[in-house]
């Protein structure tokens, strides 16, 4: 049985007209293709990538900085690995003393000495130093009490 095709064939259409139809190429799959490769790296080459370098008026964009530096990571595992003596300010200006046990995405775990360990969310938090580097408060002399009043203060207020 010979069946035509519904869809005419676009040659004999191209040889009715009196145009010769360009002969047809066979495409080779992409599997057995290779692309060139890099003599410096020996990495392949992206044909599609632009040749260009960045930064040249090239049409590439530029590449996003990740959305994650792990530098909140580093921190903390340095500070849990020499068990540094920490201060956690709290958003209520609350100050919590002590070692970070461990962490996640959301909360620290405090551990603290004479007192219970804590849980803290990380959104509570304020700001997070160590506690060597806690600011020293001096005391001025102006602040003593028990200091002498001056001569301005025997003055009455309203004669």
């Amino acid at each position: 049985m010979n069946r035509k095709l519904i869809r005419p064939d676009f040659t004999e259409i191209k040889e009715k007209l009196g145009r010769t139809p360009k002969p047809s190429v066979p495409q080779e799959s992409p599997s057995t293709t290779q692309a060139p490769l890099d003599p410096s790296t020996g990495a392949a080459v992206n044909s599609n990538a632009a040749i260009a370098p960045q930064g040249f008026g090239s049409p590439r964009r530029k590449i996003a900085p990740p959305e994650q530096t792990n530098a909140e990571s580093f921190y903390y595992l340095k500070q849990m690995q020499s068990k540094t003596p920490m201060v956690i300010v709290l958003q209520n200006d609350e100050k919590l003393r002590g070692t970070i046990e461990w962490y996640d995405k959301h909360c620290l775990k405090i551990n603290r000495i004479k007192e219970p360990n804590l849980l803290v969310p990380k959104h509570n938090i304020k700001y997070i130093y160590k506690q060597d580097e806690e600011p020293r408060i001096r005391r001025s002399r102006a602040g003593k009490k028990d200091e002498t009043p001056t001569a301005d203060a025997d003055i009455p207020l309203y004669d």
